[in-house]
């Protein structure tokens, strides 16, 4: 299974990129794993909030293959303790054989097209994090999650 962060819009922090880049690259020992940047739209003065959403929606759902897991990271799912995530990305790898999926949204968040595609949400925090920062910080708790699934004693508890 390959597991990807969807995201829109390009990570042009440099210090939220080099943190990512980290967990990307210690990710790939545990499982393939990429970082796929949709490009923000271009000329959205004139467009409305919901056709922004309307149109990143149907970019994110341009990348999906059928038998992809897609999972959205929105600040209406679930919030997951550590070990919890690792038991829920421990149950997704046991599924197998598809591609686990997980979205960061554009500034406006997700169209309804996109949530009805999804089979779950989860909230990294009761707390807003730029969409840029989401990135590192999920990268990170994937991480965490693959040591904790590994036995390994970067988590502490």
């Amino acid at each position: 299974m390959n597991i990807v962060l969807l995201t829109v819009g390009k990570t042009d922090i440099k210090w939220v990129k080099d943190g990512l880049d980290v967990y990307t690259s210690r990710l790939r020992h545990y499982v393939p794993f990429q970082v796929t940047e949709i490009p923000e739209l271009k000329k959205v003065a004139a467009l409305t909030k919901q056709q922004i959403k309307e149109k990143e929606g149907e970019l994110i759902l341009k990348q999906l293959a059928p038998g992809d897991i897609l999972i959205l990271l929105d600040e209406h799912g679930r919030e997951f303790r550590s070990l919890e995530f690792a038991e829920f990305i421990e149950k997704q790898l046991a599924a197998g054989g598809r591609n686990l999926i997980f979205t960061v949204g554009g500034a406006y968040g997700f169209s309804e097209a996109v949530y009805a595609r999804a089979q779950g949400k989860i909230s990294l925090s009761k707390m807003t994090f730029s969409h840029q920062m989401v990135r590192t910080i999920f990268a990170e708790q994937l991480y965490r999650a693959f040591t904790i699934l590994k036995g390994e004693p970067y988590h502490h508890e």
